[in-house]
């Protein structure tokens, strides 16, 4: 069966996050409205029948996505279709396909992805976060972006994040890389903004992330830069293996963006 990647784009205001969940214990109860759900309920329109959809990374409730990926097998006959305009027609306003293209049969979504980038933005005037930024940003007062810099260092590289992750997923492995953490201010995820606009954007490119480690992080360098607690106390956090450890709230879910999922091949 041709497989086919999918490269997609959604705002997570409304959706219980990427991965399907099961219907709520109630009779007569329906499942959460999820984007995977949504996507595979297009395609079933299309084909005929159920098709399974494999995606790169779950998302959380309230998550976005600007280059989220996933694959799917078709019936042979798919190749006449344009699935792209087909699945765009289809699709709620707040999910879009941006690119649609056949694949080897090995080619995974998830296992075949080499890294991932995520942004986290932040409006840093919490009483003044614009209408239509609200749902994109964490609104924070306004913060010493410059005490969050001796931070960076000390997360990145190839390290044990347990301590940087929630409960509710088994991982046989906590270590992760991670490359990069990126502070760029005056931009909204990758958007230039007018100089006047309080906003920064966090950058993290990595091998792979634990649940919620990005919002985990992203909470921290946030205590960080409102000199809560200071940059030095990092190293410990991490030793500790241990969430507990982390005195910092997750960051919530409206900040955060899944910008691009990365492969060595198509």
């Amino acid at each position: 069966m041709p497989r086919l990647k999918l490269t997609l784009a959604y705002e997570g205001t409304r959706y219980a996050g990427w991965q399907m969940q099961a219907r709520a214990g109630q009779p007569g109860a329906s499942a959460p409205c999820t984007v995977q759900g949504t996507l595979e309920s297009c395609l079933s329109r299309i084909v005929g029948r159920r098709v399974p959809v494999h995606g790169a990374g779950r998302t959380d409730a309230g998550v976005h996505a600007e280059g989220q990926v996933c694959h799917m097998d078709l019936p042979e006959d798919a190749g006449r279709i344009d699935w792209k305009q087909a699945l765009n027609m289809l699709l709620p306003y707040d999910i879009r396909i941006i690119r649609a293209e056949w694949v080897a049969a090995d080619f995974h979504a998830r296992s075949s992805a080499c890294k991932k980038r995520y942004a986290y933005s932040l409006w840093m005037d919490r009483d003044k976060a614009l209408p239509r930024i609200a749902p994109f940003v964490w609104s924070v007062p306004r913060l010493e972006l410059a005490a969050m810099l001796p931070a960076l260092p000390l997360l990145t590289g190839r390290r044990d994040f347990a301590s940087f992750q929630n409960s509710g997923t088994l991982r046989a492995s906590t270590i992760r890389s991670l490359h990069s953490i990126e502070l760029r201010p005056g931009l909204l995820g990758p958007l230039a903004c007018p100089e006047d606009w309080p906003v920064a954007t966090l950058f993290f490119e990595g091998d792979g992330f634990l649940k919620q480690m990005v919002r985990n992080l992203s909470g921290l360098l946030v205590w960080i830069a409102q000199e809560k607690i200071k940059a030095e106390g990092i190293p410990a956090i991490l030793a500790a293996k241990d969430r507990r450890a982390l005195p910092s709230p997750s960051a919530p879910a409206q900040g955060l963006s899944l910008l691009e999922v990365m492969y060595e091949r198509p």
